[in-house]
């Protein structure tokens, strides 16, 4: 499911562009462990997990997983790159599966507001199967979600009026509350959900005829590819943040981005993203879907 090529092609979302060889990645790897923030649990008696977190700017960088040997040297089974979020993406609830072939894991969310589970990739591994291992609580009471992508561009924002934004809002709430009463298996819901799509279905078709496609939809969220846990978005940039990162020198931006009424961040080198990003225009473009589980404390 999760193999190194995957995670090679997205250390160019945190700056670190020109590693691509396993010879080169290897090298990095070991050159940022001294300054890496370690943790490590004992599992069983022979079996440890051990988590090197090495920061290349704030809240941002190297996560490697792997095991502690006799001599105390530390043996990388996997990495991943990663980029924190201060932001609450949902508070849905959220079941966390492990991947077949790692000590990996993945998050599903039923987000109504995107219309689809959401599943992403755990980016506190460590500390969901350190909870695993103590038997503490794993339900999770929120999830932030940042996205990597390895390229995007910039399209200008949707010219709407105050009323039009308010009017979208009380929709989109309306649609919520209907989805969870046919989820319970309230028919008039059902019913009146089905209208909607139908007319919403034949308001597009109409419009599509004289309009280009980006002026109709104003934010989308699309599975794509074979990997589960990757998106094709279209979402309004709501904050820009720059980080450098300390090794390579590279430039990534952190962007803050509102798509279908939802809120993550998305990590993309500045030399990836075509255009100009200016908070109001939005942002198109594939990522890897990443998630930090907030756990329950009781």
């Amino acid at each position: 499911m999760r193999n190194s090529e995957h995670m090679h092609k997205f250390l160019r979302s945190i700056g670190f562009s020109t590693y691509r060889k396993k010879r080169d990645i290897e090298k990095l790897l070991a050159s940022l462990i001294p300054s890496a923030k370690w943790r490590r649990i004992q599992l069983d008696e022979e079996t440890n997990l051990c988590e090197l977190r090495a920061e290349v700017a704030p809240g941002m960088g190297i996560v490697m997983m792997g095991e502690m040997d006799e001599e105390g040297a530390f043996q990388c089974e996997y990495y991943y790159p990663y980029l924190n979020s201060s932001d609450v993406s949902s508070t849905t609830d959220c079941s966390i599966q492990r991947h077949t072939e790692k000590e990996t894991y993945a998050g599903l969310l039923d987000e109504y507001r995107v219309g689809i589970s959401l599943i992403f990739y755990l980016g506190n591994c460590y500390e969901y199967r350190e909870r695993k291992a103590k038997r503490m609580p794993r339900t999770t009471e929120s999830v932030n979600l940042t996205g990597l992508a390895i390229e995007g561009k910039v399209l200008l924002p949707l010219h709407k009026t105050r009323k039009q934004i308010e009017m979208a809002k009380v929709a989109a709430r309306d649609r919520n509350n209907l989805l969870e009463a046919a989820k319970k298996g309230d028919e008039d819901a059902m019913e009146t959900l089905t209208i909607e799509d139908i007319d919403l279905y034949s308001q597009v078709s109409r419009r599509a005829m004289k309009e280009d496609l980006y002026s109709i939809v104003d934010s989308s969220f699309m599975p794509c590819g074979i990997e589960c846990d990757q998106y094709s978005i279209i979402g309004e940039i709501t904050g820009i943040e720059i980080r450098e990162n300390r090794v390579s020198g590279e430039m990534v931006y952190d962007l803050t981005i509102s798509c279908s009424d939802m809120l993550f961040h998305v990590g993309i080198a500045q030399k990836d993203l075509m255009g100009e990003p200016k908070v109001g225009r939005r942002f198109k473009g594939q990522i890897w879907m990443q998630g930090t589980a907030k756990f329950a404390e009781s």
